[in-house]
């Protein structure tokens, strides 16, 4: 009797189990036909300009099935924040999810709906508000209820990516249906689940909402990395930032053995969503603590127009941390002389009054993983305020001050970029598809150093010591674009001291001092100028600063490397030998050794010892891109056809728009009898490849412009001396 109640009882369950599948079944086939009527709705009006089925063309976002989804579909951030408080609350001040609505990006996509049409504005959306790109709404006369706008990039924007593309960015992924729970089977169920449901089986909810490349850069890259191509501007392949590639190239990647310098390994994640002690309920806490879903970084102007103040807070303290800049007050040279008092601290020097004086500041992009500035360098603006005072507080010298309209001055050095369009014009308002060229990018690559110049005279009379200060400031977003959005009438937007640096100098004897915390030591701050000099081009000056950092640090490795890539930039490879040899018998299997001597080899015509160089770097760098590229020039030149296309292949994975795989791949398919894939290969180099009348645009914007036409010249001084009786030794040791 107790059987056969068991049994019925089995088979009732069996029978319940069956009738939930073919209910939970025929739901999700309701659903796969609403979706179906949807699509077939919105591509009957649909504005398919750049390709039948092109959905999001200029740019890249797609969603599985390749048909237009509800934007209904996707789930609200407040249902997710029922469960997921705290992380609802920092969203909702966060970039993210005010990545569409804001005044700043409006003003620059409005322009372009209104100059070329709304389906052009996809490029930018597909980033910006890609539930509004996938769901039909960017299309002339659209009828899709659009209030997702005010929501940004929400919680199942970003969970509900299933795949990435190849790392090209401008929404590089792949959406799968929104969903926050899969059932029993994997398949993603569409809708609201209720709670109680989720709670019961967190690891469906987990496999719906989290794929393991969300802790990746690759997935920030996805729209961290942005080109602006011919279906935008009717002109042709344009970069027009790479942060990700940034992080790629630098220390942080631990991928390219050519850094200046070398760290752990720490990803995007690392830095802009470090965990932290929640404060209110969330179920995905781990031990009191959540991974920051505010992403801090150095947009200070949404929270501060919104009034998000702990945002704000949170913000000004990410960047003034201290952590990720240094300045160094690294020399002094005086009119008529021709040597360096350096480093400071360390060497003595004299000063008299009426002396003209050149100081070397030198600023040290210590510790981010991309440039100072990224992304859009035309609107950012960080600067360097250089002031010299005497003892009573007289300003004896300013650049880099705020003007009392908020503008920045002119004379100042600004870590930015000028874009201009075919009139040599700047390309105001951040309309990126009129841009046809840079005319100058004075930022400061991860891992690198700046050499900044200022002159100045010391009046007869003035009171000693003068206290001499260099600081880089940050505004987010020049005053110039604000009062575009705004105004002239509008609130003074924060700026905030990124890093600073102050000294004492006497009129009469500096006598050396003990070493300042404030400081790197000696070595290191001769190899941040040697650096400097080399972005400059002044090997000679670039060879001296480096031949210090191995007389203070003889078995430092990097130090004889240093030297023997100056050569190599010098074209003087011979000279190189010694020092790299020298460098790889105090590392002996050291990758960027290795790597400098085989273009020495190359040079020299030992294609064996090239080969054999450049396979050992490779081997211990396998997502490098330079030691690939020049392996694959290796082969070809030795007419190993199919292992140089292998590297070039390869590199294309790691870099999808690297000239140099283009070029010699469109050459070696060709050769192998493979005339289409040749064919891809040269269109993408033809388009991607610089246009070589794009200067002659700079040229014209830096003729309109003398007063910032010097910022274009690698080596330039900052001062307010007549030209007549400025220092003419131009900072030779």
């Amino acid at each position: 009797m107790l059987a056969t109640r068991c049994r019925l009882v089995t088979t009732a369950a069996i029978v319940c189990a069956c009738s939930v599948s073919l209910v939970t079944s025929r739901a999700q086939e309701d659903r796969t036909a609403d979706r179906k009527a949807y699509d077939a709705k919105i591509r009957a009006t649909y504005n398919f300009r750049f390709g039948s089925g092109k959905i999001s063309t200029p740019g890249n976002a797609a969603v599985e099935g390749h048909d237009f989804i509800q934007p209904q579909a996707f789930l609200p951030a407040s249902y997710c924040g029922r469960c997921h408080q705290e992380a609802y609350s920092q969203w909702r001040q966060a970039l993210h999810s005010n990545a569409f609505r804001t005044p700043f990006y409006r003003t620059s996509v409005n322009i372009l709906l209104r100059t070329k049409g709304i389906e052009f504005t996809r490029h930018c959306d597909s980033c910006h508000n890609p539930i509004g790109v996938l769901s039909g709404a960017l299309t002339q006369d659209s009828q899709v209820d659009r209030s997702f706008d005010e929501d940004g990039l929400t919680c199942t924007t970003c969970h509900s990516i299933q795949q990435l593309q190849s790392t090209n960015g401008n929404g590089g992924f792949v959406f799968g249906v929104p969903s926050a729970m899969v059932d029993e089977d994997g398949h993603r169920i569409p809708g609201m689940v209720p709670d109680e449901e989720i709670k019961s089986h967190p690891d469906r909810h987990s496999r719906a909402v989290m794929q393991q490349f969300y802790r990746t850069p690759e997935f920030c890259a996805a729209c961290h990395k942005a080109n602006l191509p011919d279906t935008l501007n009717d002109y042709k392949f344009i970069r027009a930032f790479t942060v990700y590639d940034e992080w790629q190239n630098s220390k942080f990647s631990q991928r390219n053995p050519l850094t200046f310098y070398s760290t752990g390994f720490t990803t995007c994640q690392d830095c802009h969503m470090p965990r932290a002690k929640v404060k209110l309920e969330d179920y995905g806490a781990k031990h009191g603590t959540l991974a920051s879903h505010r992403w801090p970084a150095g947009n200070t102007a949404v929270p501060f127009y919104y009034g998000f103040d702990e945002q704000l807070q949170k913000t000004v303290e990410f960047l003034k941390s201290g952590m990720y800049l240094n300045v160094d007050l690294f020399g002094i040279e005086k009119a008529g002389e021709m040597s360096v008092a350096a480093p400071l601290g360390s060497a003595p020097f004299q000063l008299a009054p009426n002396e003209i004086v050149q100081m070397m500041v030198v600023i040290q992009n210590k510790n981010i993983g991309h440039s100072l500035v990224p992304e859009v360098r035309d609107l950012y603006e960080p600067w360097v305020e250089f002031v010299v005072q005497d003892a009573a507080g007289k300003e004896i010298y300013h650049s880099g001050f705020l003007k009392p309209d908020g503008s920045l001055d002119e004379r100042a050095h600004s870590f930015t970029n000028r874009p201009v369009n075919t009139d040599g014009t700047f390309v105001d308002n951040h309309k990126v598809w009129t841009i046809h060229s840079v005319a100058y990018d004075n930022t400061i690559q991860s891992g690198r150093s700046a050499l900044v110049r200022y002159e100045f005279q010391i009046p007869a009379g003035a009171p000693s010591p003068l206290t001499v200060t260099a600081r880089v400031n940050y505004r987010h977003l020049r005053q110039s674009y604000l009062n575009n959005i705004f105004g002239n009438d509008h609130p003074a937007y924060p700026v905030v001291e990124l890093a600073s640096r102050t000294r004492t100098l006497n009129i009469g004897d500096n006598p050396a001092t003990p070493p300042d915390k404030q400081d790197n030591p000696d070595w290191m701050r001769w190899n941040n100028l040697g650096i400097a000099y080399l972005d400059q081009l002044q090997y000679a000056d670039s060879m001296h600063a480096f031949e210090q950092v191995v007389k203070l640090r003889p078995d430092y490795a990097d130090g004889h490397i240093n030297i023997g890539l100056t050569y190599i930039e010098w074209e003087k490879y011979s000279n190189a030998r010694s020092s790299l040899e020298q460098a790889l018998a105090l590392s002996p299997n050291n990758a960027r050794a290795l790597y400098y001597l085989a273009l020495v080899e190359r040079r020299e015509g030992h294609y064996d010892e090239e080969v054999a160089d450049l396979q050992r770097v490779v081997i211990q760098y396998p997502q490098a891109r330079d030691p690939r590229r020049e392996l694959g020039i290796a082969y070809y030149q030795r007419h190993s056809y199919e292992e140089a296309v292998e590297q070039f292949e390869t590199l294309q994975k790691i870099d999808p728009d690297d000239l140099a795989a283009h070029y010699n791949l469109a050459v070696l398919y060709r050769r192998m009898g493979m005339k289409e894939k040749a064919a891809a290969q040269a269109a993408l180099f033809a388009t991607k490849q610089v246009d070589p009348g794009a200067p002659t645009y700079s040229l014209e914007f830096l003729r309109k412009h003398p007063e910032i036409s010097t910022e274009s010249v690698p080596w330039h001084m900052h001062t307010d001396i007549p030209p007549a009786v400025a220092v003419s030794s131009g900072g030779q040791f």
